[in-house]
This record gives C-alpha cells, sequence and structure tokens, in this order.
C-alpha cells in the first residue's frame, strides 16, 4: 500500500496547490462564500519574498490573485493555523494583502476585494458545533443590507469537521481529504477518487513523490508544530503568553530579558537548530550547550521528533 503524506503540511499542500493552478481553483471553488457569478476562472500566484522561510513564525500557504466568471479580480491569502494567534495573524495578513495593493499616489478604486482563508487545525469554538465562520464588515444596524466587501475572512475548524454517509458536495469531499489523508492512510476513500481533481490532489501526497529534501522539510514542519502546541500548553499552564512561554523555555541560558525579547523569532530559528542537532545523532548536553535551550525542553523536543519518525 502506499503511504500518504499529510496535506495540512506546507511541503505537501504546496506541492498539491503551489503547483497545480487548477486543483487551487478547484479547492477556492469549494471552500469559499462565493456565489456562482464569483467562481474562480483563472489565478496567478503572487510574490512570496516576504514570508519567511521558517515555518513556525507564519504559516501562509499562497497568495493568488484570481479573476472570475464576470471578468473581476480578487486576492486570496490562505494559511494553516494551529495556535490561538491565529485570528489576529490572518486579519493582519490580509489587511496587508490589502493594502500593499497601491503603489504611493494610485487610487482607491483600484482596490480589489481580498479574501482570508484560514484552515485551522484545532478547535476554538468550543460553545459551538459549527465548523465554518465567514466574517466580514457590515453595519451592525443594518447587516444585511450594507456590507463592505473590501476584506473577508474564513476561518475553518477541521477538526471539527465530519461528514457523515454519502456525499457528492465539492466542499465536503475537499475538506474530507484535507482531514482523512494524513501518514496513516492506508486506503482512500473511493468518493474522493471519484472526483477527478481529489484523486489528482490524492496521488500528489503519496510519499514516492517527495524527495529525501522535502521528506526532511516534511518532518521538520511537524516538529515546528509540536514545538508551538508545548510553548501553547506551558504559557497555559504558567499563565504566561506564548511568547513569554517561549522566551523562558529558550532563553533561560542567556537571561530572561534578552530570551523573551527575542522569544519569537530567534528563538524558533534556534529550535530548529536543536532539532538538526539532535537528529544528527548529539547528545542532548552538547545540544543545550550549541543552542542555550533547557534541558527539560530539549526532552521533549527528543520525544516530538522520535513519535513524528515512528
Amino acid at each position: 500500500m502506499s503511504r500518504y503524506l499529510d496535506p495540512k503540511a506546507d511541503v505537501v499542500f504546496k506541492k498539491i496547490f503551489g503547483d497545480h493552478p487548477h486543483l487551487l481553483i478547484s479547492f477556492l471553488n469549494a471552500v469559499l462564500p462565493l456565489t456562482p457569478d464569483r467562481q474562480i476562472v483563472s489565478l496567478t500566484y503572487l510574490p512570496n519574498e516576504y514570508i519567511p522561510k521558517i515555518p513556525a513564525l507564519k504559516r501562509t500557504i499562497a497568495d493568488v490573485r484570481c479573476i472570475d466568471k464576470e471578468g473581476r479580480v480578487f486576492i486570496v491569502e490562505m494559511q494553516i493555523n494551529w495556535t490561538d494567534s491565529f485570528k489576529n495573524r490572518l486579519l493582519f495578513e490580509t489587511s496587508q494583502a490589502y493594502v500593499k495593493q497601491l503603489e504611493i499616489g494610485e487610487e482607491y478604486h483600484l482596490l480589489q476585494p481580498v479574501y482570508g482563508l484560514g484552515l485551522v487545525n484545532t478547535i476554538f469554538d468550543r460553545e459551538s458545533p459549527e465548523w465554518y465562520h465567514h466574517y466580514q464588515l457590515v453595519n451592525v444596524e443594518k447587516p444585511v443590507r450594507e456590507i463592505i466587501e473590501g476584506l473577508q475572512l474564513v476561518f475553518i475548524e477541521l477538526p471539527k469537521f465530519e461528514a457523515h454517509g454519502a456525499s457528492d458536495d465539492i466542499r465536503m469531499l475537499w475538506l474530507r481529504f484535507m482531514r482523512e489523508v494524513n501518514q496513516k492512510t492506508m486506503q482512500v476513500s473511493p468518493e474522493l477518487l471519484a472526483i477527478p481533481a481529489i484523486h489528482e490532489a490524492v496521488d500528489l501526497s503519496e510519499q514516492a513523490a517527495y524527495t529525501p529534501g522535502e521528506m526532511m522539510a516534511y518532518e521538520q514542519y511537524w516538529d515546528a508544530v509540536s514545538i508551538e502546541k508545548t510553548f501553547k500548553h506551558d504559557a497555559y499552564t504558567k499563565g504566561l503568553s506564548e511568547g513569554e512561554a517561549r522566551g523562558r523555555a529558550e532563553g533561560e541560558a542567556r537571561g530572561r530579558a534578552e530570551g523573551e525579547a527575542q522569544g519569537i523569532t530567534t528563538g524558533i530559528e534556534n529550535t530548529l537548530r536543536a532539532i538538526e542537532l539532535l537528529r544528527s545523532g548529539q547528545s542532548i548536553d552538547a545540544v543545550s550547550a550549541k543552542t542555550s535551550i533547557a534541558r527539560d525542553v530539549l526532552e521533549k523536543l527528543c520525544l516530538s521528533i522520535a513519535k513524528n519518525a515512528s
């Protein structure tokens, strides 16, 4: 049996949707709140030179400029998120995408609508069974009649999403692909394979399609996700912010002030360096000396690496 990789990992998502625009068109038409006349017919990928290379810092998967059936243009920014800051993160990045459309002196009427799509792999609204959340700017006194369409956000809680019984709903089938296909999958549902675009995406998820370098990036992605979850847990149990937890854990040897100030940026780079050192067979003591990361954090990291490897 083929072994599949999880499409929620950025290296897999980008191989599927970053190299095959027709698959991304199918996916976006399915999951975005687009009316029939707004269905995407073509798209172009926007430059991503501003996206950090370290996945734990910003999980932007792709930024695209879309053209719909009526020739109208809009922009979509996609992210896969794992931590509690995802709402502010997507709002910030989507707002940036809206603002950066104009050069200095250009007219505001040239601005095109921007959608932010967040695939959230955690449950954030535990009081509601709803898994699809659509936000837009409205007049609070007349929310149905007066809508500002320039900026819209969509969050999909993947863990909460469940499809019951057979369905030919393309939205449900694409989200089933995102949720069900992973490294534990031995056989993919025939319902998914019956849709040509999803069948192609499944084929692109097979481990055999990835180079050793891509597989290393895949493993590092999940290590980074585990690290973020650890910091989130530590912050919650100790009453700290996520940045403070990361700063305290990684900045212990260099001093609390410096560690907390640099926790979010250099801290993650330091942790990813520790991952490479641990994978190369170096001891926890040696890695701690080289990175100034506390032993207890490195021990958790070793467990995460071993778990992902298995």
